[in-house]
C-alpha cells in the first residue's frame, strides 16, 4: 500500500512539475522535476515517521526524520543546479 502511495505521489508531483514549467530550458526543466520529485520522496517518509511516532517507534521517527532531511536536501541541491543550468 505504502509504495503504491509512493508512486502516484511521485508521478503527481512529476507531472505537475512539467506543467508548470514556464520558459526555462529543457535541461532546466528536467533538473526542476527531478528536484520536485526527491521533495516529494521526503514528504513520503516524513509521513511515514510521522506514522511510527504515532506507533511509538521513537528509534525509527528519529532515523526517517534523518532520511528525510537528508532527501530535502539533495532535493534543494538539485534545485540549485538547476538554476545555474541554462
Amino acid at each position: 500500500m505504502k509504495s503504491i502511495f509512493k508512486t502516484s505521489m511521485v508521478v503527481s508531483v512529476a507531472a505537475l512539475s512539467l506543467g508548470l514549467a514556464g520558459c526555462d530550458s529543457a535541461a532546466e526543466d528536467q533538473m526542476e522535476a527531478e528536484a520536485d520529485v526527491v521533495d516529494a520522496q521526503a514528504d513520503v517518509i516524513e509521513e511515514e515517521a510521522d506514522l511510527a511516532a504515532e506507533q511509538g517507534m521513537e528509534g525509527e521517527e528519529e532515523m526517517l526524520d534523518q532520511e528525510a532531511d537528508a532527501v530535502e536536501d539533495q532535493a534543494d541541491m538539485i534545485d540549485d543546479q538547476a538554476g545555474e543550468v541554462e
